[in-house]
């Protein structure tokens, strides 16, 4: 599971929730730079490191040995819960998570070195471990 190694500030506050700025989208990591193919997301969410893992995984083991995957997104921002049974107040709870803020354009995954069929496939698999809706775009069409 991907976690950061060490953090600045333990716990973050949580984030405004404003209407028009919720599915704002994003402006950055928006091309496909490194594969042919990539994932791109379609709807905004908070993907967790597990959820991450689970969609590497699945990509990994589609693909065999052939191509190249990266992942183009990173968990650093931590999540607090409080424990089971544990009265209102006495603070915020400790850590429990890691999570990244995805916004609609971001691109999740990349692959190379692989047919468009087998990447297509394989973003498919990835797509229902994640919390969001995804589209595969290739290098051209985020280019354009």
């Amino acid at each position: 599971m991907l976690f950061p190694k060490k953090v600045k500030h333990r716990k973050w506050q949580t984030d405004r929730k404003h209407p028009d700025r919720l599915n704002a989208t994003e402006t950055r990591g928006t091309t496909v730079s490194f594969g042919s193919f990539g994932l791109k997301a379609q709807t905004q969410s908070r993907v967790k490191s597990n959820q991450i893992e689970a969609a590497r995984r699945v990509i990994s083991r589609t693909l065999g040995k052939t191509g190249k995957i990266w992942i183009r997104i990173f968990p650093d921002k931590p999540v607090t819960k409080k424990a089971a049974e544990v009265p209102m107040g006495k603070g915020k709870g400790d850590p429990d998570h890691f999570i990244f803020d995805v916004r609609p354009g971001r691109v999740l995954f990349e692959i190379d070195g692989v047919s468009e069929v087998l990447a297509r496939e394989a973003f498919r698999k990835a797509t229902a471990k994640l919390p969001l809706k995804a589209k595969v775009v290739t290098r051209e069409e985020t280019r354009a």
